[in-house]
């Protein structure tokens, strides 16, 4: 077993397709199925499946092993990037997992930071829910993401606490409150959106005794916002989520003030890249806590 025969497997694994990951190795289809195959043989086991209509499936072994292929080489890597670092050459890659709000605020910001004062670093973005990030950094997809709890056995540093809105349409009488609680939520139409976001959202709930009434169910805020500007009920968001809005479109902070703990994660910060660490200490600085 050697680098290339790593790089290809992880290749094929994350696109389903030898003809793919041999355009991304410079190789060609045939070059990558033999490889694939010699690995396979000297493992003495299955890794993929093929199927003519379905393209090419892990199995389950397969899924185990293109986790530690993934940690090999991270570990690859990591060795490039101290010698690299002893030489002064400031090189290395970071893939970013990110939610579309954190994807937008803050990832430009971060790498347009990294790229003016190291331009060999190459960053590729992963953009998805908040249960993609979760999941990408379970399975070493990704370097490094934003996220918000549950953070399971990740390493993380809390970035921000984000205030949270109430939104509502201009002609809702929530216009004119001058406060707006948990309470006063209950039993209203919510639209919630699915996919990690709405736990902060119902342990609030929870905790202040109101009942949560689900109208609506999306998977983005821009969905959401657009449904509240026809009327379609309420909902609560974070601060970074409210950017731009649509124009009948308002929103209050709650009372008592409530946040959404946003977070820097990665699988370990004993184990990450000189460049990792680099993104997440460039992170820090451009966006420092709030006192």
């Amino acid at each position: 077993m050697n680098e290339t025969q790593i790089r290809l497997f992880v290749a094929v694994a994350e696109t389903g397709s030898f003809t793919k990951a041999g355009q991304m190795m410079n190789m060609t289809q045939p070059a990558v199925s033999r490889a694939i195959s010699s690995l396979e043989s000297e493992l003495g086991v299955t890794l993929l499946n093929r199927h003519p209509r379905n393209g090419v499936v892990l199995t389950d072994i397969g899924k185990r092993i293109v986790v530690t292929g993934r940690e090999i080489l991270l570990q690859y890597e990591k060795i490039s990037q101290e010698v690299a670092a002893e030489k002064g050459l400031e090189t290395g890659s970071i893939r970013v997992g990110a939610f579309p709000a954190a994807a937008s605020f803050y990832y430009p910001k971060i790498v347009r930071a990294i790229n003016d004062k190291y331009p060999n670093i190459n960053i590729q973005m992963f953009e998805g829910t908040v249960e993609d990030v979760r999941h990408w950094l379970d399975e070493l997809v990704v370097d490094v993401g934003f996220l918000i709890p549950p953070l399971n056995d990740l390493d993380a540093k809390l970035l921000r606490n984000e205030a949270l809105h109430v939104v509502f349409r201009d002609d809702h009488p929530f216009s004119n409150y001058k406060e707006i609680r948990i309470q006063d939520l209950s039993d209203e139409p919510m639209l919630v959106c699915k996919g990690g976001y709405e736990l902060p959202v119902m342990e609030l709930f929870h905790a202040g005794g109101a009942n949560l009434n689900v109208k609506h169910i999306t998977t983005n805020y821009p969905t959401a916002l657009n449904m509240i500007n026809e009327g379609l009920g309420i909902c609560i968001m974070s601060e970074l989520s409210l950017q731009s809005v649509p124009d009948r479109v308002m929103s209050r902070e709650l009372t008592p003030k409530a946040y959404r703990k946003l977070h820097l994660a990665v699988p370990s910060f004993k184990q990450a890249s000189i460049a990792v660490k680099l993104f997440v200490d460039t992170a820090f600085r451009l966006f420092p806590p709030a006192p």
